[in-house]
């Protein structure tokens, strides 16, 4: 099993990359004599939250349904409804089982419930394992706006089973390399041309998964909480989380979104890589909706202030800017390099 340490002071954490790990996650965690409160989803197998479970003294498993509309604040106040009722106190544990969903929700149960307890997050799916399970960005969705009430907080320890994987459906693994695309485009020409060059990702998963950590590993320790470099991360994330909300979070998948978001706002021969790429991987480089209609749900993103929106351009694979626009220069920038089409 490999190992890798965020560090980040008195909030540094170690994330546990292996395969058939996951009934292990207890002893690996070294917290086996808490007690756990396991969040997970009606989609992700029953099986995974029971082997995290086994390996407690007392676990109790809170099943959420799937998908986008459990990041609400009616679900997070049934959560808190729940601990209460149980008796959770300050020593106990809140784990999340699943995906980028679970894993935000969790975080932010775990931030607030009474103003902190240890959270520790087994992501699995490929987008959680290389993006939403590091870093500390916990969120719920509010208003339309996706991830609009959230905090940033650390989780105690993180655990990667690659073995997890094996079920998952084809179309979510590809959801998930959108981001390692994303990572390798921006910081990694290296990493960028080793996706490009290898035949099936299936094969190469673990490097894969450690290859784009330790991309977002080092933009976090540099910047925690998103005042600076890491808002590098958000490449093609301001058109695509417009997209995610236009298409009500849920007929495209968050990767698919940043796919078409990259292609938003890349030219010329980076455009042209950044889309084979995309096209070899099975992710949409095009969408046939209305792009104005969406480029109205840009002014809901939270990285917007009030002269304008930080936006990340990419120029040369493996190098990218942080450019500030307004909102109207943003939307022709998008309608330039898309004809009004992506």
């Amino acid at each position: 099993m490999k190992k890798l340490e965020v560090s980040l002071g008195d909030r540094s954490y170690d994330i546990h990359i292996g395969r058939g790990t996951i009934s292990s996650a207890a002893e690996i965690f070294g917290i086996g004599g808490r007690y756990a409160f396991i969040i997970t989803d009606a989609g992700v197998p029953a099986e995974y939250a029971r082997a995290v479970a086994s390996g407690f003294r007392e676990s109790y498993i809170y099943t959420v349904p799937q998908g986008e509309g459990s990041k609400s604040l009616a679900t997070y106040g049934e959560i808190l409804e729940k601990m209460l009722s149980l008796g959770l106190t300050r020593g106990d544990v809140c784990i999340a089982v699943g995906g980028g969903v679970v894993g935000d929700l969790a975080g932010f149960v775990a931030a607030s419930y009474m103003r902190g307890i240890d959270f520790y997050n087994i992501p699995t799916t490929v987008l959680s394992m290389v993006d939403s399970s590091i870093g500390g960005k916990t969120a719920i969705n509010h208003g339309g706006a996706k991830n609009i009430v959230g905090a940033f907080y650390q989780p105690s320890g993180v655990l990667i089973d690659t073995a997890v994987l094996d079920t998952l459906p084809e179309r979510q693994i590809k959801n998930g390399l959108a981001e390692s695309i994303k990572m390798a485009a921006t910081s990694d020409k290296g990493f960028f041309e080793f996706l490009e060059k290898i035949a099936n990702p299936r094969n190469h998963y673990e490097e894969i998964i450690a290859r784009s950590i330790a991309i977002k590993r080092g933009v976090v320790e540099a910047d925690e909480r998103e005042g600076g470099i890491r808002k590098i991360l958000n490449f093609g994330h301001t058109f695509g989380h417009a997209l995610e909300a236009y298409t009500n979070m849920g007929e495209l998948y968050h990767g698919e979104c940043v796919a078409i978001g990259m292609m938003a706002k890349t030219e010329g021969e980076v455009r042209a890589r950044i889309s084979s790429l995309l096209e070899k991987y099975g992710l949409p480089t095009e969408f046939s909706g209305d792009v104005k209609e969406v480029l109205k749900l840009v002014s809901m993103d939270k990285k917007r202030g009030r002269d304008g929106i930080d936006i990340i351009l990419v120029n040369e694979i493996g190098k990218c800017e942080i450019a500030k626009m307004s909102l109207s220069d943003f939307a022709d920038l998008v309608i330039k390099n898309t004809g009004e089409r992506i």
